[in-house]
């Protein structure tokens, strides 16, 4: 049984009720003489710790209070309050960067999200058309389960391209890239199924899709979207990059009540059951040209 990380809050709460105090007490010192302001505190867990629990933050946390514990001893005075500033000295260089949600995002491009052992993260999944050339080519260490999900998303729109206004003969006279950055982490799975999708309708409309927008979700060639795991994670890693909205699939929407709600009252969730509602609510100058509920 794999059980869900803590959230940046629930870090926090733990670190200044538990893991200070406690690092406090072993390095000899007063809380007085290890002021970490909660922006500290923060910065420490998200920028030099990743993981699903804090067994990192207790030791970097230490690795801190070891250092000013040093410092009290050779008579130096101790500082006021430790802010996000102190800890390039104290740790060196911040050891992670998330990925940040990005602005004005050019057509092709979409936003999905997934779960790794350590949290979730955003991911950008950028698609390219190869003018005369032939088949789709997948980089970005994708495995099995996602590469065949691109070739889905692909084929579904192939099939569906005059409900979207796509001319067909560019499938046939083009080849594509899809590529997921973040080449050296491996990925794999089905729940990136309507990103891509989202990413090549964006790509063969030139309508771009929300930058305030991520999703998650498995995708059908009939264009249904099937729940995924790891909702909290993913929702979670969305805030962290400062995204507002999440398409989740509508089975998913009772894994919701699972976020603290501080996040449920920040973020707006959009629960959907087909592809047509994802690219409605995801490409907003995209004109539908659906008359049925047949195919997507």
């Amino acid at each position: 049984m794999t059980l869900a990380g803590y959230s940046e809050e629930e870090k926090l709460e733990i670190a200044k009720r538990y893991l200070l105090p406690r690092q406090v007490e072993s390095s000899g010192l007063t809380p007085a003489q290890l002021p970490l302001s909660e922006n500290a505190l923060r910065t420490m867990i998200s920028r030099y710790t990743r993981e699903a629990g804090v067994r990192q933050l207790e030791r970097t946390i230490g690795q801190v209070a070891r250092k000013i514990a040093r410092r009290v001893a050779m008579q130096e005075t101790p500082p006021e309050c430790l802010e996000p500033a102190d800890l390039d000295d104290l740790l060196g260089p911040e050891t992670y960067a998330w990925e940040e949600a990005r602005q004005n995002l050019p057509a092709g491009v979409a936003a999905g999200l997934a779960v790794t052992p350590t949290g979730g993260e955003v991911l950008y999944i950028e698609a390219q058309l190869l003018p005369g050339g032939k088949g789709l080519a997948l980089t970005g260490q994708l495995g099995e389960v996602m590469r065949e999900s691109a070739e889905i998303a692909r084929d579904l729109l192939w099939a569906e391209a005059s409900q979207l206004d796509i001319d067909v003969k560019t499938f046939e006279s083009n080849g594509m890239h899809v590529h997921v950055p973040a080449g050296a982490i491996p990925k794999d799975g089905p729940s990136a199924g309507i990103a891509l999708a989202t990413a090549i309708t964006s790509l063969l409309t030139r309508k771009p899709v929300r930058s305030d927008t991520a999703m998650t979700g498995e995708i059908t060639l009939a264009g249904l979207v099937l729940p995924v795991g790891g909702i909290k994670e993913k929702v979670l890693a969305a805030r962290r990059a400062g995204l507002q909205r999440v398409i989740i699939p509508k089975p998913n929407a009772k894994d919701l009540r699972k976020l603290p709600e501080a996040v449920r009252d920040a973020m707006t969730f959009i629960p959907v059951e087909r592809f047509v509602e994802v690219i409605h609510n995801a490409i907003p100058d995209l004109d539908l040209v659906y008359t049925t509920e047949v195919g997507v």
